[in-house]
Parts: structure tokens; C-alpha cells; sequence
């Protein structure tokens, strides 16, 4: 069973997001610092999965391929950069589908816990929305990492309000990464 796995949401953690979307590779920019976290945690041992709402898929913006094409492009940079994602989890319904993937729904990660045997007790959630930070409660994920990138300035505001904190708030992923570490004594500076 995987105990020291990551799942981080996509756009507004590893790279910039935009309110129209991220439909093609140029539209893709690794937000600073991004590429080196996923190096440090790939070095720890940390098994990395995204999980990410793209519902750009059924709003008929781009094809699955292109989604693909761009996952593609992202785990080959973050490899070049000595990072690792293990796999890559998608919801592509829009919220008026209703289905149990799109997050703050649980079904991205249970998919994952079931296909790679994942130990949800001691795995944390990265993420820059409130979605993020319930999907990992509602999932029974061990840890929660709200980030400040993206749109985690209101996120915190939404989360107070519903009374849910997550565990850590960090102003970027590299910053988490130093409290993940840290969290797990391993806070160690390697390049």
C-alpha cells in the first residue's frame, strides 16, 4: 500500500490559471518554483497525482486528445526539471453534470486510491480552491494544503466561512513542499 503520496490540483498550483481556460500547450506556464517542489518531493520518495476538474472537455473546448497532449508535455518537463507524476486523474463533466468525479466530489481520488492501492489516511491534497481542500475531506485524505497562487486568497475566505480548515496554508507549492518535508523530517535542501 502507497503511504507517501501527494494529490495536487493543476491549474493554480503547478501552473498559471487562466478564467478561459487552459486549452493548448502555449496557454500552459509552470507557475515559479513549481518544477523544483515536484523535484524535492520526486527525490523524497513522494508518489505525485493530479487531480483536476477539466471541464473544458465537455464544454466542447478541446478534444480529449489535447488534454492528453498537454498532460503529456507537463509530466515530460517536470521529468527534464528530476520530478515524477505517477498519473494523472480528470474530471471532464461541467457542475451541471453532477457526477461523483468532479471535485469537491471524492470520486478523483478514490479512483486513484483503488488503482494504485493508495493509503488515504497518511496522503495529503495540494490545492489552490475550496473544492480542493473539501474534496480532500470528503475523501478522508490525511492532510489538506491550501496554496495562495491561483485563486487561494478567496479559498480561505469560502473555507472559513464553512467552517473547514485545512492543515497548512502555504503562499506557493514550494512553500508547502517545505512544510510537507518538514512535517515528515526530511527537510533537507538536495539539488
Amino acid at each position: 500500500m502507497l503511504k507517501k503520496v501527494l494529490f495536487l490540483d493543476r491549474d493554480g498550483v503547478i501552473n498559471t490559471d487562466s478564467p478561459d481556460y487552459i486549452k493548448s500547450w502555449s496557454e500552459f506556464h509552470f507557475l515559479p518554483g513549481s518544477l523544483e517542489a515536484l523535484r524535492r518531493l520526486t527525490q523524497h520518495g513522494f508518489r505525485l497525482f493530479i487531480i483536476t476538474n477539466q471541464s473544458v472537455i465537455n464544454r466542447q473546448m478541446i478534444s480529449v486528445e489535447t488534454l492528453e497532449d498537454i498532460h503529456d508535455r507537463m509530466r515530460a518537463q517536470i521529468r527534464l526539471h528530476g520530478g515524477k507524476i505517477h498519473d494523472v486523474f480528470y474530471c471532464p463533466h461541467t457542475p451541471d453534470e453532477q457526477c461523483d468525479c468532479r471535485k469537491p466530489a471524492p470520486g478523483l481520488i478514490k479512483r486513484a486510491q483503488q488503482t494504485h492501492n493508495i493509503d488515504l489516511q497518511s496522503a495529503g491534497m495540494i490545492g489552490d480552491s475550496a473544492k480542493d481542500i473539501e474534496c480532500a475531506c470528503n475523501a478522508a485524505c490525511g492532510y489538506s494544503i491550501l496554496v495562495q497562487t491561483g485563486n487561494g486568497l478567496a479559498a480561505s475566505r469560502t473555507l472559513r466561512h464553512k467552517g473547514i480548515r485545512p492543515d497548512h496554508e502555504a503562499s506557493t507549492l514550494y512553500m508547502a513542499v517545505e512544510w510537507i518535508l518538514a512535517r515528515h523530517h526530511l527537510n533537507k535542501t538536495t539539488k
